[in-house]
């Protein structure tokens, strides 16, 4: 009987509808796609057509930089950091003195260590 009734189910909510999904009624994303009549421009995939009043580009063409300034401009990042990382290791002051000065007394022990009276 259980298996009567998943089956009855099955056919009515999978096999009568569609098999791709409608997007909660919505459609797809850029609304239907045109079929050319006319033969396509030899640049026709460069443009986006979304169907609003301004088609964009899909590739930003014009600010483009050049491989010789590109790689100037790397080599100018590399070199900044090259030089604040020597610096900082120049710069060490605990590495070169891992503790702080102790102050003893009597002159900072001068006669106990050996030093004239």
């Amino acid at each position: 009987m259980a298996v009567r009734s998943l089956a009855a189910a099955f056919r009515r909510n999978v096999i009568g509808r569609p098999c791709m999904p409608m997007r909660s009624g919505m459609g797809l994303p850029v609304g239907p796609q045109r079929v050319p009549q006319q033969p396509l421009d030899e640049e026709d995939e460069l443009t986006w057509d979304d169907g609003s009043m301004h088609p964009e580009f899909c590739i930003d063409v014009d600010n483009t930089v050049g491989k010789y300034e590109a790689l100037a401009w790397l080599c100018g990042g590399l070199s900044f950091f090259g030089l604040v990382g020597a610096l900082a290791v120049w710069n060490d002051k605990p590495s070169k003195m891992p503790y702080a000065p102790k102050e003893y007394p009597y002159d900072n022990l001068r006669v106990e260590l050996g030093g004239e009276p």
